[in-house]
């Protein structure tokens, strides 16, 4: 069976962002077959480069491709750094809450249309945390090696719910 469709599809893969400047890969994340990732090709679960290169694949089949940043995760977009104020970070005592205040640190957060996001502190001042809210991987190109390690039909539910069930998948 092929990758196609809406085929239930399992790899292990590893993820690497090349450097431009060193030449050299720098590891990402790495699945193993023990726990491979698992979705319901072609539900618009994954980037759309990923499953472009895997599609006509079959089980055993290795892959060794590379999505350029405008086609993965996008271009790194300054307008999406902003400066949010420190009383947004007040705690229900009033206190601003110091402790997740830390360079580097990525908190969950909401914007004025109840959207969620994701954004790390890039700097802390007096009256401004500068928070980064483009995704982490923006503006890096990503480089997948792997194999596919099963292809199946979905079963009835798993189409209706729009995701895998079971082992890899979503349990309910």
């Amino acid at each position: 069976m092929t990758i196609e469709g809406k085929k239930v599809v399992s790899v292990s893969y590893t993820l690497y962002t090349p450097s431009k400047i060193t030449g050299e890969d720098t590891l990402v994340e790495k699945t193993e077959a023990e726990s491979p990732l698992v979705w319901l090709y072609g539900t618009g679960s994954m980037i759309p480069g990923f499953e472009q290169n895997l599609q006509g694949k079959k089980v055993g089949d290795l892959f060794d491709f590379v999505i350029l940043a405008a086609d993965g995760y996008g271009l790194y977009d300054e307008t999406y750094v902003a400066n949010v104020p420190l009383d947004a970070f007040r705690g229900k005592d009033g206190n601003i809450e110091s402790s997740i205040l830390k360079i580097g640190n990525t908190i969950p957060m909401q914007d004025n249309n109840g959207n969620h996001l994701q954004g790390v502190v890039k700097e802390v001042s007096l009256t401004d945390v500068k928070m980064d809210f483009n995704h982490p991987m923006a503006g890096k190109d990503l480089h997948f090696t792997g194999s596919v390690l099963e292809v199946r039909t979905p079963s009835e539910e798993e189409l209706a719910h729009g995701h895998v069930h079971g082992a890899g998948g979503h349990h309910h």
